[in-house]
């Protein structure tokens, strides 16, 4: 028998949260968007130069309502 320190995170996300979600009444297609980039990285200025950062990712985005999303 595997225990959760020997899953991946993409089977704990599967076996685990998915299902929670859902039974605590998210719609899937709706409300739960998955591993996404919800900014688009720091912005570094030196002299002339810029340069991006690496983006912000949240493995779930929940929207409420289009003025309420929760990020975990």
């Amino acid at each position: 028998m595997t225990t959760k320190k020997q899953l991946s995170e993409s089977d704990i996300k599967a076996k685990f949260i998915t299902p929670a979600l859902l039974k605590a009444g998210w719609n899937e297609q709706t409300q739960i968007r998955r591993e996404v980039f919800f900014t688009a990285g720091r912005i570094f200025v030196k002299g002339n130069f810029t340069l991006r950062g690496k983006g912000k990712k949240a493995d779930y985005i929940c929207q409420v309502s289009p003025r309420c999303t929760m990020i975990f």
